[in-house]
């Protein structure tokens, strides 16, 4: 795939070249001199490809002028245009961009989550109307040498995807299929495919299915793969997920572009993007020549199945129990005194105390009951990934069901790994594996801090859905259509609700990335006017246009009526270091 002049500032995705990252603005596509201004940000750390939003034809029109003032001032970074709901803003948008970005579920496609049977016939017509309308884009980037995104997000279906796959993988796949068919007829390859989701386990689940559609297609259906998990948040959450989602895939070699989405200024992306990409060939064995069989299904999770087992004195893992979080001695000796009864974040089990069974999975072994709980031995020369799956088809091979403990390495640097790289790592390699259904107990050691190694193996079991031990936010990053100042909104949010365990709350700046990109959140934060604010409850909207100065004590109401409003505890003066 071609994106702009490769000589001069584009870049070639896809085959052999290195993954492409890419970020969005957050400022007014008809603000020209801030949308130049931020471009030329993201640019001097490293962007390679920039996405504007154009929800309107006159947004688009106004890509024009974005795009001359950027290339006067001689940066020649391909810009993206991000449609939605209006086609015809896309064909005007190809006009001044190198790259249109649509979303089969709401591009000349109906979203009212409607429930209504679709008969065979009832079905194509559909299909015929969406060509209809989809077509004069495909032509236009042909004859203008443009490059298209064929974007579908989880919970962003049209009502026709969701009343025959409902919002699943599958849909989310068939839906871009659709889109896909039509560039196809029309001899237009110069496309790529996104399958985004705020939860890591449902958007890895979609790649894999995607790759493995396109395959069966056939060999011309290798088109390249932009990954992202959208609304990730914030801080350590929203780098966290990403880790999970983007790296896991990049380890599997899938993977041409990339977006780490947070509710941050967007520079903070590309640093991230550069952390993560830097670390991928050190977690992967690409050129190893082991072949691991696969133990598991990649396309739908399932937890493997165990026998349920002491762990330590006072814990119990593997069947039904919760992913248990393992600490070394030294980190519970440095921890233990700083936790109070009613903490949720505390180690369950010392790795020093533990009957395990480190094995060599490259090697023949013997395991003579279920029962023994077992992990990789320090020191194998595999990444952590590629040696656990290799332990869970071993043992799979052998008929045996026994609990993992996880590591996050299995051998240790010469100098400490920094917070960043140590986090990144951390969450690819348990994230993975979590998201793989491999693991019932987990340690963290590549964290040198004893507090921050205990939080981390905590939020990487929450980013991975596995256990909830605080509130989970779905924020989206800001763009030109959000409608309130999304880095201040979560901040006030959290401020009011991070104590909530179990909850689940979605920030969402405007209509697009609301009622359905919220997915599985519990209440939604969604704005929906200048200075207004919509609330739901799950995807159902429950109040409309709050003034903005009353939306998050209405939401707390919103809370409390819902019966999942707790008081804070008092605040404490101890700290986990």
């Amino acid at each position: 795939m071609t994106v702009g002049d490769p000589a001069n500032g584009g870049v070639i995705i896809g085959g052999n070249h290195p993954v492409v990252k890419q970020s969005m603005l957050t400022c007014d596509t008809m603000d020209t001199a801030q949308c130049v201004e931020q471009t030329l940000e993201l640019v001097a750390v490293g962007c390679q490809l920039v996405r504007i939003t154009a929800p309107t034809v006159k947004d688009a029109a106004n890509l024009q002028h974005i795009v001359a003032e950027l290339r006067v001032r001689g940066c020649t970074v391909p810009i993206v245009a991000d449609i939605h709901f209006k086609p015809d803003a896309a064909m005007e948008a190809a006009k001044w961009v190198e790259v249109v970005r649509v979303n089969p579920g709401n591009y000349a496609d109906s979203k009212k989550f409607a429930t209504k049977e679709y008969t065979d016939e009832q079905y194509a017509g559909e299909l015929r109307r969406i060509e209809e309308k989809f077509t004069p884009l495909v032509l236009r980037s042909k004859e203008l040498g443009r490059a298209l995104r064929i974007g579908t997000n989880h919970g962003s279906l049209s009502d026709r995807i969701m009343n025959r796959y409902g919002d699943t993988p599958l849909g989310m796949v068939e839906s871009a299929l659709e889109f896909a068919r039509i560039c196809r007829k029309h001899d237009f390859h110069n496309f790529k495919f996104s399958m985004k989701s705020s939860n890591p386990k449902v958007m890895i689940e979609c790649y894999r299915l995607l790759v493995a559609r396109l395959a069966q297609e056939g060999p011309d259906w290798n088109y390249p793969i932009h990954l992202g998990v959208t609304e990730a948040g914030e801080g350590e959450d929203g780098r966290i997920k990403s880790a999970i989602g983007i790296g896991s895939l990049l380890c599997d070699g899938l993977g041409d572009t990339i977006r780490v989405s947070l509710t941050e200024d967007s520079p903070h992306e590309i640093a991230v993007c550069n952390d993560l990409l830097a670390q991928i060939p050190v977690l992967t064995n690409h050129e190893a020549g082991i072949d691991v069989p696969v133990s598991f299904d990649p396309f739908h999770y399932e937890r493997r199945q165990t026998p349920e087992i002491e762990l330590g004195d006072t814990a119990m893992c593997g069947g039904e129990q919760t992913v248990r979080v393992v600490v070394t001695r030294a980190t519970f000796d440095k921890v233990a005194p700083k936790i109070r009864p009613k903490d949720d974040v505390k180690p369950e089990a010392v790795y020093e105390d533990l009957n395990v069974a480190e094995i060599d999975p490259t090697r023949d072994f013997e395991i003579n009951c279920d029962t023994q709980l077992v992990t990789v031995r320090d020191g194998v020369a595999l990444p952590p990934i590629t040696a656990f799956r290799l332990l869970a088809a071993q043992l799979k091979r052998l008929g045996r069901n026994n609990p993992i403990l996880l590591k996050d390495c299995l051998g240790f640097d010469t100098v400490p790994l920094t917070p960043e790289v140590a986090l990144l790592r951390a969450a690819v390699n348990i994230g993975s594996l979590l998201t793989d259904g491999i693991g019932d107990a987990i340690l963290v050691r590549g964290e040198s801090g004893a507090g921050q190694s205990l939080r981390l193996a905590y939020t990487i079991l929450q980013a991975a859905g596995c256990r909830s031990f605080k509130t989970d936010y779905v924020a989206c990053p800001s763009c030109g259509r959000t409608l309130f100042n999304l880095q201040t909104v979560t901040a006030r949010i959290k401020a009011r609700t991070e104590h909530l365990k179990g909850v689940k709350i979605a920030i969402m700046g405007c209509i697009v990335n609301g009622p359905g990109e919220m997915a599985d959140a519990d209440f939604g934060y969604v704005g929906g006017a200048p200075n207004k604010i919509n609330l739901y409850v799950g995807k159902q909207p429950i109040k409309f246009n709050i003034p903005e100065a009353e939306a998050v004590d209405r939401l707390v109401d919103l809370i409390r009526e819902h019966g999942k409003w707790v008081e804070p505890e008092p605040a404490a003066a101890v700290t986990l270091n």
